[in-house]
Order: structure tokens, then C-alpha cells, then sequence
């Protein structure tokens, strides 16, 4: 039994030192990427913001003409709508034979 003990404590110290480099990488990026915000970057957010709130009023014009959405046709229009509902019912018929059930996954 007390081999048995000894072989554990080896064995966990073993997987201590292995983890070891990959644990100290994990918390240098975990003390900056898991902290919380501080208020400077509150008001940076704010600033993007709005200033990509004034850029989208000021270009939502031009990119409206620029990729021709005030241009479709109801005939373009309807057949896109088509293709995207064969998309849609090709993704749920995939997902049905993926699962080999019509209702749910077998847990």
C-alpha cells in the first residue's frame, strides 16, 4: 500500500513539474487579458462610439447607392429570397441526417 502511495505522489509531483511552464504562461495572460476594465478604457469605448456613429450617418447614403441594394428588382429580390430559403432548409435537412433523428439528439 505504501508503494501504491509513493507511486501517486511521484506520479502527481511528475505532472506538477510537466504543467508547470504551460500554468505560468496561462496567468501571465490571464492577469491582462482577465482584469477588469478600467474608466480610460470606459472613455476610449465612448469615443469609438461615437465617433463610428457619425461616420455611419454620414455614409449610409453613399454605401446604399454603392452596393446597389436601392437597385434589386422584385424579381432579384424574390429569387434571392428563394435561395436563401433552400439554404436554410438544406442546413436543417443536414442537421436530421447528422443526428439520425427528426426530433432531437439521442443523450
Amino acid at each position: 500500500m505504501s508503494q501504491l502511495v509513493a507511486k501517486a505522489k511521484a506520479l502527481a509531483n511528475k505532472m506538477i513539474v510537466a504543467a508547470r511552464p504551460q500554468l505560468d504562461e496561462f496567468w501571465k495572460y490571464a492577469k491582462v487579458e482577465l482584469s477588469p476594465p478600467l474608466p480610460a478604457d470606459f472613455q476610449k469605448l465612448k469615443q469609438t462610439a461615437e465617433s463610428a456613429k457619425k461616420a455611419s450617418k454620414k455614409d449610409m447614403k453613399g454605401q446604399l447607392k454603392k452596393s446597389g441594394l436601392s437597385q434589386v428588382t422584385v424579381a432579384e429580390a424574390w429569387l434571392n429570397m428563394l435561395v436563401t430559403v433552400e439554404v436554410i432548409t438544406w442546413f436543417y435537412m443536414g442537421e436530421v441526417i447528422g443526428r439520425r433523428h427528426l426530433v432531437g439528439y439521442k443523450v
